[in-house]
């Protein structure tokens, strides 16, 4: 479904990514691991057009997308859910999970989501900031849920979160990939990664230096504590 080469992004005169390259298949779990600053979340925004420039090539569905502008890459099925989660303050959790368009068949409808997230339901009245962090990150994911995009990139879901709300990011993914979409992960909560990918790219630098699928994680685990220092 993706297929990443030779990936370059900067930030003014800092070159972040150098060379990126992965490939993430059609329903699978994909993580990105590695230490702060590794060009993780860069990688994201990469693929989504939402760095001031960028070179390589970025195929999506086959389609080369790195000449396009962000909104014709989500319009072709691609989401980001940023580290953020920009919730819009103003607007109840209701309005908020309806606000970004359906692009494509495939998404989930509003009863589905609230089975997925039965708290959202109850919440949507509430006002966006309202919300406890892991409630808004249910809110950030359902949202993307809903637009048909199949491909939906999630930057530190757990991050903040408390480990009831994390084992219940963790359910949703593992649902959410048993519906067919695709997912990329960036998480810093290896523990949490193990759970829920198929496979693991290391990142390092700006470059990816190692992937391990997740049936060799055992076997790896030490190579993995070097690069993560953890």
């Amino acid at each position: 479904m993706l297929q990443v080469r030779g990936l370059n992004a900067w930030y003014g005169e800092s070159h972040i990514l150098h060379g990126v390259d992965f490939d993430v298949a059609q329903g699978e779990v994909v993580t990105l691991l590695g230490r702060n600053g590794a060009g993780k979340t860069t990688t994201l925004k990469s693929i989504m057009g939402l760095v001031p420039r960028r070179e390589g090539s970025v195929l999506y569905g086959g389609r080369e997308t790195i000449r396009q502008r962000s909104d014709l890459i989500a319009r072709a099925g691609i989401a980001l859910c940023p580290e953020e989660r920009g919730i819009f303050a103003s607007l109840s959790v209701a309005e908020n999970l309806v606000l970004p368009p359906v692009i494509a068949p495939g998404g989930l409808d509003i009863p589905t989501l609230h089975t997925l997230f039965p708290n959202l339901k109850e919440r949507a009245r509430s006002q966006g900031t309202r919300l406890s962090g892991g409630e808004q990150q249910m809110l950030a994911i359902a949202r993307i849920l809903r637009t048909g995009a199949r491909l939906l990139m999630l930057d530190e879901p757990t991050e903040g979160l408390a480990p009831v709300i994390v084992q219940q990011i963790g359910r949703t993914i593992r649902e959410i990939k048993a519906r067919g979409f695709t997912v990329l992960l960036v998480e810093q909560n290896f523990r949490f990664a193990a759970t829920v990918a198929d496979r693991f790219y290391v990142m390092e630098h700006g470059r990816v230096i190692d992937m391990i699928p997740n049936a060799d994680l055992a076997a790896n685990m030490g190579k993995l504590h070097e690069y993560l220092g953890v």
